[in-house]
């Protein structure tokens, strides 16, 4: 665990309290979370405030929505037609609760995660990104930017899937929804700002010293 609470510790003390995940509610969080697949989250802004401008932002209202008009309406986030058929998929499955998402997030929190990597559309990092951020469940949200930053520490493997990498947080650190908001924020900040897919910059990293004595670990 030392390992793990020293690299929050730095990036909490360099970086301060990200505010993550952007959102006015925990619905907007889950319509977030489909339509920044595969683009940035400044697209993602444009298309929500679109469906705000329409006054969409509810299941039930989303739902009825068809979905050549709700591809025009995402438009901005990209790839309209796959990122509609996804989110009338993940609305149909909250549909089944009546759209509440006081009674979905009220599963058991691992049975709900099989469910929502069920729906057609919805992996890993989109399911988990759910849970936490929309449901406040303490399941840890792995992307690039953590497998990058964990490998070139020599902490996991470059070959590491997901679920390896997930267990590698979750066994470790306490089961604690905050604090693996603020870390996987965190991650994505340091991921952004230094730990670049080329042309990392170490030397001002937060997390310079944590590295082994020969530098960057590089994929075997």
């Amino acid at each position: 665990m030392s390992s793990l609470i020293q690299t929050y510790e730095r990036l909490l003390a360099a970086f301060g309290p990200q505010h993550w995940w952007p959102g006015d509610s925990p619905f907007e969080i889950m319509v977030g979370a489909v339509l920044v697949q595969n683009t940035a989250w400044k697209n993602v802004e444009r298309a929500i405030a679109n469906l705000r401008d329409a006054g969409l932002m509810s299941p039930h209202a989303l739902y009825a929505v068809p979905t050549d008009e709700l591809a025009e309406l995402i438009r901005p986030a990209g790839y309209l037609q796959v990122k509609a058929r996804r989110l009338r998929s993940l609305l149909k499955f909250v549909d089944e609760y009546d759209g509440s998402l006081d009674a979905l997030f009220q599963t058991d929190a691992a049975t709900l995660r099989e469910r929502l990597l069920s729906i057609h559309g919805i992996g890993p990092e989109t399911a988990d990104a759910i849970l936490l951020y929309a449901g406040g469940l303490p399941t840890f949200v792995v992307d690039t930017y953590t497998h990058r930053v964990l490998a070139r520490h020599g902490w996991i493997g470059y070959e590491a899937g997901y679920d390896e990498i997930k267990d590698h947080f979750e066994s470790s650190l306490p089961q604690d929804a905050k604090l693996y908001n603020e870390y996987h924020a965190l991650l994505v900040r340091v991921g952004k700002e230094y730990c670049h897919k080329t042309a990392p910059t170490c030397e001002s990293c937060p997390l310079a010293d944590l590295l082994p004595s020969g530098g960057i670990v590089e994929p075997m």
